[in-house]
């Protein structure tokens, strides 16, 4: 099969979830944490922007490469057959 691109979404989904889900553990154990009000110091607050643009954009590109992934899988079995 062809290259069509989804190998390349489900690694840069991957790696922007993971610096978002980084971001956020960091923000919680080393940048002093957040309440309903925000974070409490200046880089905190660049890890909860950092938090809220990787994790939906990311998971918007990894869902979009599991569902590429599972239609190339079923074409696949289709012409086994």
């Amino acid at each position: 099969m062809p290259d069509d691109g989804t190998r390349q979404l489900l690694q840069w989904g991957g790696s922007i979830v993971g610096a978002g889900v980084l971001a956020g553990v960091l923000l919680e154990t080393v940048l002093g944490g957040f309440t309903r009000t925000g974070a409490h110091t200046n880089s905190g607050w660049f890890a909860l922007i950092v938090v809220l643009g990787c994790i939906p954009f990311g998971g918007m590109l990894l869902t979009l490469g599991v569902a590429k992934w599972l239609r190339n899988r079923h074409m696949a079995r289709g012409r086994k057959r």
